[in-house]
């Protein structure tokens, strides 16, 4: 490069440091929340501001390197899936999770990506700028902008990035435990149908042949053709029972197939879960505080915004090194008082919504967990009924062959029996549930430091 060259770019990097050093012991004279932090040694020697919660979160996921600054996406990583790490329902969380789209993921990295953005607003604005001249011609320079006092505008927006973070960071919380949850209600709902199904192929196959045995006293005289019309409606209606135990099995196995990449027919059974625990806080009371810490934040920035706010700007061009300071912001009126008396509220808005969500959480929770210890109850009074009317159809039975009883009367026996077994099945996996749904609105379907 010409030497000639080499001397204008050192003449212009010495120009832009003066400039920057002007700058610096502007602010440094008159200084103010929101401006930058310098010492009277010029710019560049003070500390950048505390940076808020989650704004240190700059990488995907919810598992960080180093260390976590926002409680709320700390107790995100800490919860632990109440799944057990092996068995089906591992295996279907695993294959729901890994065939998920991934956007609310996708949404929070985007969300740190402009935390970090927003944790460097305190540094000066460097950007071109084009004057028209009154003689007609445009001069160029370099202009230096940096605010000296903004009423707490700029830490307001670092705030509002955090909060944006932790709301990210929360919705794709929710969204997993959502899809995992998803996932295996079908594959219960598989199972019941496919449990279901077996009871009712049982109850077919000896409904058919007590309609074989009825065929042949009607055509021997010994019964009315009546009976046998009775007891051929019993059998299209367990047929019909069956066919739509086959067809709900179906139709579970095709919505989770459309939710996993690999196939997952060869499963089956159900597991135990451990039971419901005080703790950890429902996921939605932990979405209602960070939509709370944004909507402050954002009120925040609304009060600043109506107040003046004081700024320093340095020029570099052609004719030298310009500096000034410009106010701006501070709009007052007749409604102003009301509006900031609005803002100020917004805290109090805040508490008032988190204390509903939890309220409201923890109504589901307790209708959820009433409802499953009365299908629990059930299940102990269906076991007992269960057992009697098995032992009525063993009796009937005996009382059949005996001559005391007729075949409609055993048939009718039978058919209460094969519907009590098959509502007890019902009842398992209807429990199952119950303990998922309780599971889901705790968010720990999902390790929270899987995510």
């Amino acid at each position: 490069m010409p030497k000639c060259g080499m001397a204008k770019i050192r003449d212009g990097a010495s120009r832009l440091a003066l400039m920057l050093a002007a700058l610096g012991l502007l602010s440094a004279c008159v200084g103010g929340e929101g401006g930058l932090n310098v010492t009277k040694m010029g710019f560049g020697k003070g500390k950048a501001p505390a940076e808020p919660a989650a704004s240190q979160q700059a990488t995907s996921g919810l598992t960080q390197s180093g260390d976590v600054r926002s409680d709320l996406i700390a107790d995100l990583q800490a919860r632990r899936s109440i799944l057990p790490t092996t068995g089906p329902y591992a295996q279907v969380a695993s294959a729901v999770t890994e065939a998920g789209a991934g956007v609310a993921a996708a949404e929070l990295r985007i969300a740190r990506l402009r935390a970090e953005a927003r944790s460097k607003n305190w540094l000066p604005s460097i950007g071109p700028s084009v004057n028209l001249t009154s003689l007609g011609a445009l001069a160029a320079s370099i202009l230096v902008e940096q605010a000296l006092f903004d009423n707490g505008r700029r830490k307001a927006e670092r705030a509002h990035a955090a909060a944006d973070v932790e709301v990210a960071a929360v919705t794709l919380s929710i969204e997993a435990n959502k899809r995992v949850y998803q996932g295996l209600k079908h594959y219960i709902n598989a199972q019941r149908a496919r449990e279901q199904a077996a009871v009712t192929d049982l109850g077919v196959t000896r409904l058919a042949e007590f309609e074989r045995i009825m065929a042949l006293r009607v055509d021997g005289g010994l019964s009315d053709r009546s009976e046998q019309n009775v007891l051929l409606q019993k059998l299209a209606e367990m047929r019909a029972m069956q066919a739509a135990d086959r067809q709900a099995e179906g139709a579970a196995m095709s919505e989770l197939s459309a939710m996993t990449t690999r196939s997952l027919a060869d499963i089956s059974g159900l597991q135990s879960l451990p039971a419901d625990q005080p703790t950890p806080q429902a996921i939605t009371v932990l979405k209602a505080r960070a939509e709370g810490a944004r909507s402050i934040a954002e009120a925040q920035m609304a009060k600043a915004g109506m107040l003046p706010s004081l700024g320093a700007s340095v020029g570099l061009g052609k004719s030298g090194i310009d500096g000034g300071l410009s106010a701006g912001g501070g709009t007052f009126g007749f409604g102003s008082s009301a509006e900031r008396e609005a803002l100020n509220a917004t805290g109090d808005l805040v508490g008032r919504r988190t204390a509903q969500a939890a309220e409201d959480a923890n109504r589901r929770i307790i209708a959820l967990q009433r409802e499953m210890d009365q299908v629990i109850s059930r299940q102990t009074i269906g076991a007992d009924v269960l057992r009697q009317t098995e032992s009525n159809l063993s009796l009937f039975t005996e009382q059949y062959k005996l001559g005391r009883r007729t075949l409609l009367e055993l048939v009718q026996q039978y058919e209460s029996f094969s519907r009590a077994q098959r509502d007890q099945v019902a009842l398992t996996y209807i429990a199952a549930d119950l303990r998922l749904q309780i599971a889901l609105e705790r968010g720990v379907l999902v390790d929270g430091a899987t995510l």
